[in-house]
């Protein structure tokens, strides 16, 4: 079994960087109030820890209903303070 549970994160936000992952199959990682999830994968790093590909940002409150309405979806924080989240 394996007991490193330090992994190599792949993709997104944290590309290139390592975090405790406790051995789970999914990790969330908070960034500027939005949750960053990254998913194990069956590769290793040159170093043999685990690689974690990203697989996208989520709101830590999930989604909203109706999502095909701009209006309603979820804005990312930073996104809206760079000026790019659109009229809400």
């Amino acid at each position: 079994m394996d007991t490193n549970t330090t992994a190599h994160l792949v993709g997104g936000p944290r590309d290139g960087s390592t975090h405790d992952t406790g051995g789970d199959a999914l990790v969330e990682v908070e960034i500027d109030g939005m949750m960053h999830r990254y998913i194990r994968t069956t590769k290793k790093h040159d170093d043999g820890r685990p690689l974690y590909n990203y697989d996208g940002m989520v709101a830590p409150d999930g989604g909203e209903p109706g999502v095909e309405d701009p209006a309603a979806r979820v804005v990312s924080p930073r996104a809206d303070a760079e000026g790019h989240g659109g009229d809400r």
